[in-house]
């Protein structure tokens, strides 16, 4: 249905974003706060009401953070939980796609311009080979495209959620005393925003001072400052990346390379250590490399989980 009006979203763990989709591109975007709303039809009937759109959507694609495994779904990082189903009928909609939103992300890439991505190192992408998604967030994003059939299948995972692994002393450190208070510490307890405070307030903590209260944005600006242990913390968030990017190349065979996304790293700005991102990406042993001529991108657009909603929906 090219002429169809779509609703689209990306719901995360802090907001819900909004907009109206068609054969032309995305309008209307709005951001929720996802903590006002008790509920996903709320929020969306909210939206509704505030850009009141012409005809009322008939298609919907929307991705969120958590598994998708049936009609049930509920958000890792948000109170949120709702039935595919009864959404649909409670929105007045002929289709409605939920997908995970790192899908969604990964559904994106094969569309974004040269200008919505920066390199950090590697070759050229090999074409019609794996490609790894990631991107730390509220929460650890992870997928990946392979191609099939002239097209591109996109993998519906949780690789968030592995066990992190320790490439030093100090990471082992980190890690051995996050694993008293979690138990079991996946990559996500360190890489997402949740993670860098983690990092921080332990790196602290194993030099025997007492951290300061900070959420990701204040340890950035620490590390802006100069703060030690915001600047370790930042530092060994970016290793970390690097450990964890190179882990999913090998894992996929990932030649057409893997790309970052998420809005921690474009909120570190240049404090991103791209060098020590890349470094620990190659620092694959024997298979140095092999991993050393995948490309890394940084994705630069602001919401390429749109794009990928759309492409479910055959709007691209």
């Amino acid at each position: 249905m090219p002429d169809a009006l779509a609703l689209i979203a990306d719901l995360g763990g802090t907001n819900a974003r909004f907009a109206l989709a068609d054969a032309g591109g995305t309008r209307d975007a709005k951001i929720l706060h996802a903590a006002d709303y008790p509920s996903l039809a709320e929020a969306a009937h909210a939206y509704l009401d505030m850009v009141r759109p012409p005809v009322a959507p008939r298609l919907a694609a929307f991705d969120v953070a958590s598994p998708v495994t049936g009609d049930q779904v509920s958000l890792t990082n948000a109170t949120w939980s709702f039935s595919i189903a009864a959404l649909q009928k409670d929105l007045g909609l002929e289709r409605l796609e939920v997908i995970n939103d790192f899908t969604a992300v990964a559904l994106a890439v094969p569309h974004l311009e040269e200008a919505d991505r920066s390199q950090i190192g590697g070759g050229a992408p090999v074409a019609n080979e794996p490609i790894g998604v990631l991107g730390p967030g509220t929460g650890l994003g992870v997928s990946g495209l392979v191609p099939s059939g002239g097209r591109w299948a996109a993998l519906a995972g949780e690789g968030g959620h592995v066990t992190m692994a320790a490439a030093s002393e100090r990471e082992a450190a980190v890690l051995d005393r996050l694993r008293h208070r979690f138990q079991h510490v996946s990559a996500e307890r360190v890489l997402s925003g949740m993670g860098l405070t983690n990092l921080y307030e332990t790196l602290s903590q194993l030099d025997g001072v007492d951290p300061v209260s900070r959420d990701a944005a204040a340890v950035t600006e620490g590390a802006r400052t100069g703060d030690p242990h915001c600047v370790e913390a930042v530092n060994v968030f970016a290793s970390m990346l690097g450990t964890v990017a190179g882990n999913l190349a090998l894992t996929l065979g990932s030649r057409g390379g893997v790309h970052i996304a998420g809005g921690v790293v474009p909120k570190l700005g240049d404090l991103f250590d791209r060098d020590l991102f890349r470094s620990r990406f190659e620092a694959k042993g024997r298979m140095r490399p092999f991993v050393a001529a995948i490309p890394t991108y940084l994705v630069t657009h602001p919401l390429p989980a749109f794009i990928g909603l759309r492409s479910v929906l055959g709007l691209t």
